[in-house]
C-alpha cells in the first residue's frame, strides 16, 4: 500500500492538534462564556500547549536526531519540516491567546478584579508588597550569577525565572533568579476589591537590590519547557527490575532533558536573545515573546477572592452530576445490576452508583474477588478506601495499575503502594504496552455457581474528571461479557496479550482487526451502509483508509471527533460521504462510542481506544458491545444530541478548518441540553418513577428538532 499521503485525504497530526487547541482558545473569545470561565480556557490552552512541546515536539526532535529522513505517513514531512510547520503556527496563537487575555482582562477590571503591573500599584500598595517582598519572598530566593567560577545552571523545566544581563566592570554578566515554586503564583492586596499581581513580577522589580553590586542593564521573566518524551522501556533503565523504582528514575530523567522552547515575557536585545539561544541550544524560532502569563493555574482560585454573587455571575451555573434516574437510592446495587444492565454518562450522571457497588461488593460475603485496571487516579480516592476495604475484609483484589500514565506518575506510584500495603495483589502490565483500559470485575459465589458483575468505560476511575469529562461506564450482568473479562484478567496476570474474547474486542490483539471487519460489512451494503465513530483523535492510517473505502462504497460516515483528525471529509472520489464535527465546551468531550449498521443489524460498542496507532496496536485496550436496548437508546440520544449541536460543534471541511454549523437551525448546546434532560429524569424519578425508557420532554423537543 503506498503511503497515505499520497492518497490526499490526510494531514499532519501536529498541525490538527494545533488546530483543537485553537478551538479551546476561542471558547475564551465567545462572549456568552462567563468571564472567570473564559480565563480558564486560556489557561487550558496554556498547559495544553506546554505539553505538547513537551511531548510532540520533544518526540519529533527525537526523531529527527535519529532518523532524520523518516516520512511521516500522513503528510509526507520530515521531523524537521515537521517542526518548521509547527512553530510556524504556534506564532499566531501566541497572539491569538494575548489579544484574547487583554480583552478578558479589561473586562474583569470593570468588575472590579485587577490584575495589575507594578506601575499601577498605589503608593501604599507599593509599600505593602515591598514588605510582604522583604519577609515572605526575599529569603528564599538563590539568585546566582554565571562567571569561569559559577557555571551556567540546570534551568527546570516549566520553572519561572527572572534572567538579567548585568553590568560590571566593563563586563557583561549573565544572572538568574528561579521563583521557587514553594511561593504562590499571585499576591493578593488588602482591600475590599480582587487586586493582585504576580509574584515574578515582584521579584522582577526588585532585581536589582538582589544583585548590587552589579548595574542591571537588562531583565526578562522567563520559561524553559523541555523535552519530556521518556521512554521508561528504554535501555538507559533495563538494568532496574523493580518497575516502581524504574519510574522513580523516568521523573527524575524528564527533569533534565533537553530544551524544546523558551519563552519570555518581554523583548530583549540581540545580544541577549543569542546568549539564551547558544546557552539553550535554541533556534530562534524556538523563542516566543508574550505579555501573557507564562503559568496561569491562579486563575482557578482568583474566584475564591470574590463575594459569592459575584463569582456566580461570572462563572457557570453550578451543577452536581445527578444520581441516574434508572437506579433506585437504599436499595441494593448488586441486586439491580442483576435485573437490568446500567449505562452512566458523566459528568451529567454521578459516578457514585460504581462506587457504592464497589462499597457493597467489599463487605458482601458472597463476593470473592475485584479485579480491576487503573490509569489515572484523583489524589483522594474512594474508589482506593474500597478496594482496600474489600482486601482487608478477606476478598482477593488485584489491581492492574499503570505507572506510565503520563504526568501522573508520581500519583500511581504513590497509590499502588498504599494498595499493596493494604493487601491487594499490584501488577504494573507489560514492556512497550501500556494498560489503557477500563474493565473492573466483580466475582461472586452465587446459586449456580460463579456469577460475574463487569464494568467497562471511556474514562478513567477518577472521582475528579469523571465530574469534567463526558464518558461512558456501563456495569452489566452479562455473565458472557463477564467469562471474557475474567478471561482478560487471567491474561494480564501472566503477560499474554494474545488472549481469545469472544463478546469483548481487546487491543492489541483483536480490537483493530474488528472494527476493520465491522467497517467492511458496511461497505458490503454501498449506500444502505452506516458508520457512526466518536473518539478523541484519529490517526491510526489502516483505519483512516478503510474509511476512505467505505466513503467511495457510499457508505454514510458520521464521526465526532474531538481533537487530532488526520482524515480530510469532503474529498470528491475520496471522502466526499465523511462528515465530522467536533465538539469544544463546558466539559471535555471524552467518550468513546463506534457503531457499525443501524437498526436491528446494529453492532455498537463503548471503549476506551481512539483509533490512533498507539490505541489499537501499542496499548491494552477493551471495548465493550452494548446488548441491552434501554443503554443502546441511551447512547443512541447522545449521538443524536451531538450531531444536532449547533452552538459548541464545529464541522471539519476538507481544507483542515473548522467552521461553524448552520445557524439557521434552532440553537442547542449539547452539553446544556444532557445536563438538562440528567436533571429532569431524575427529578421525575424522585416524584413519580415512571414505566423504564419513557423519554422525557426534552428528548421529545429533541426529537421534534431533528425532523423525526
Amino acid at each position: 500500500m503506498s503511503e497515505l499521503y499520497q492518497k490526499g485525504f490526510s494531514q499532519n497530526r501536529e498541525l490538527s492538534w494545533l488546530q483543537f487547541n485553537d478551538r479551546v482558545l476561542s471558547e475564551a473569545r465567545d462572549e456568552s462564556v462567563p468571564l472567570l470561565e473564559r480565563l480558564k480556557f486560556i489557561e487550558i490552552f496554556t498547559s495544553n500547549l506546554d505539553e505538547f512541546f513537551m511531548i510532540r515536539v520533544g518526540s519529533l526532535f527525537d526523531i529527527m536526531n535519529a532518523n532524520p529522513e523518516q516520512i511521516d505517513n500522513k503528510s509526507g514531512m520530515t521531523p524537521r519540516e515537521q517542526l518548521r510547520r509547527i512553530f510556524e503556527a504556534v506564532r499566531p496563537l501566541y497572539q491569538k491567546r494575548e489579544q484574547i487575555f487583554n480583552e478578558v482582562e479589561k473586562q474583569l477590571r470593570v468588575r472590579d478584579i485587577f490584575h495589575l503591573s507594578f506601575p499601577e500599584l498605589a503608593e501604599n500598595e507599593r509599600k505593602c508588597v515591598k514588605q510582604y517582598f522583604k519577609a515572605s519572598i526575599e529569603p528564599i530566593l538563590s539568585p546566582q550569577i554565571v562567571d569561569v567560577q559559577h557555571p551556567f545552571p540546570h534551568l527546570a523545566n516549566k520553572v519561572i525565572h527572572i534572567g538579567v544581563m548585568l553590568k560590571h566592570k566593563n563586563r557583561e554578566i549573565f544572572g538568574v533568579i528561579p521563583v521557587p515554586e514553594a511561593l504562590p503564583d499571585v499576591f493578593y492586596l488588602p482591600g475590599a476589591h480582587a487586586r493582585y499581581i504576580r509574584v515574578e513580577n515582584i521579584i522582577l522589580e526588585y532585581a536589582e537590590q538582589l544583585f548590587s553590586p552589579y548595574a542591571v542593564a537588562e531583565k526578562v521573566v522567563f520559561a524553559v519547557t523541555r523535552n519530556a518524551d521518556v521512554n521508561p522501556d528504554d535501555e538507559v533503565f533495563a538494568e532496574e527490575v523493580d518497575f516502581r523504582k524504574r519510574m522513580k528514575k523516568v521523573l527524575g530523567r524528564r527533569r533534565r532533558l533537553a530544551p524544546v522552547r523558551l519563552e519570555l515575557s518581554a523583548p530583549i536585545s540581540e545580544n541577549f536573545t543569542q546568549y539564551f539561544m547558544e546557552k539553550l541550544g535554541l533556534a530562534k524560532a524556538q523563542i516566543y515573546t508574550t505579555t501573557t502569563p507564562l503559568k496561569m493555574k491562579y486563575v482557578y482560585g482568583l474566584g475564591g477572592k470574590l463575594p459569592k454573587t459575584e463569582q456566580e455571575a461570572m462563572s457557570y451555573p453550578k451543577f452536581m452530576p445527578v444520581w441516574p434516574g434508572r437506579i433506585r437510592k437504599g436499595e441494593s446495587i448488586i441486586r439491580q445490576i442483576e435485573k437490568s444492565d446500567l449505562l452512566l454518562a458523566y459528568p451529567f450522571e454521578s459516578m457514585e452508583p460504581f462506587l457504592q457497588l464497589l462499597k457493597e461488593a467489599s463487605e458482601d460475603p458472597s463476593v470473592v474477588s475485584i479485579k480491576i485496571t487503573i490509569y489515572r487516579l484523583a489524589s483522594k480516592a474512594k474508589l482506593v478506601e474500597h478496594l482496600c476495604a474489600a482486601a482487608e475484609n478477606g476478598k482477593s483484589v488485584t489491581v492492574l495499575i499503570e505507572l506510565r500514565a503520563r504526568f501522573d506518575e508520581q500519583n500511581n506510584i504513590d497509590w499502588s503502594e498504599r494498595l499493596e500495603e493494604a493487601g491487594c495483589n499490584i501488577i504494573y502490565g507489560f514492556d512497550f504496552y501500556k494498560v489503557h483500559s477500563k474493565v473492573c470485575l466483580i466475582t461472586r459465589n452465587g446459586k449456580n455457581g460463579v456469577e460475574y458483575i463487569t464494568q467497562v468505560g471511556t474514562g478513567n476511575y477518577n472521582e475528579n474528571t469523571a465530574k469534567l469529562y463526558t464518558d461512558l461506564s456501563l456495569i452489566t450482568s452479562n455473565q458472557q461479557i463477564g467469562a471474557d473479562a475474567a478471561e482478560f484478567f487471567k491474561n494480564m496476570s501472566i503477560a499474554n496479550l494474545q488472549g481469545h474474547y469472544h463478546h469483548l474486542l481487546v487491543a492489541p490483539v483483536s480490537l483493530k482487526s474488528t472494527v476493520l471487519h465491522l467497517m467492511d460489512r458496511e461497505i458490503a451494503k454501498g449506500q444502505a451502509g452506516k458508520i457512526f465513530i466518536k473518539i478523541n483523535s484519529l490517526t491510526d492510517a489502516e483505519i483512516i483508509d478503510k474509511l476512505s473505502q467505505a466513503s467511495c462504497a457510499g457508505v454514510s460516515v458520521r464521526m465526532v471527533i474531538r481533537g487530532i483528525c488526520c482524515l480530510l471529509p469532503g474529498i470528491p472520489g475520496k471522502t466526499e460521504n465523511i462528515q465530522i464535527s467536533s465538539v469544544v465546551g463546558r466539559y471535555l468531550e471524552h467518550s468513546r462510542i463506534y457503531c457499525f449498521g443501524e437498526g436491528a443489524d446494529e453492532q455498537m460498542y463503548i471503549s476506551s481506544a481512539d483509533f490512533m496507532t498507539r490505541n489499537t496496536e501499542r496499548r491494552v485496550e477493551a471495548a465493550c458491545p452494548i446488548y441491552d436496548e434501554k443503554c443502546r437508546a441511551k447512547i443512541h440520544r447522545i449521538m443524536e444530541t451531538l450531531e444536532y449541536d449547533t452552538r459548541k460543534a464545529r464541522v471539519l471541511m476538507a481544507d483542515g478548518t473548522y467552521v461553524e454549523k448552520d445557524q439557521s437551525r434552532e440553537p442547542l448546546d449539547s452539553q446544556q441540553f444532557l445536563m438538562a434532560l440528567a436533571e429532569q429524569e431524575a427529578v421525575r424519578q424522585e416524584a413519580a418513577p415512571q414505566p423504564e425508557g419513557k423519554k422525557g420532554g426534552l428528548f421529545q423537543a429533541l426529537r421534534r428538532l431533528l425532523g423525526r
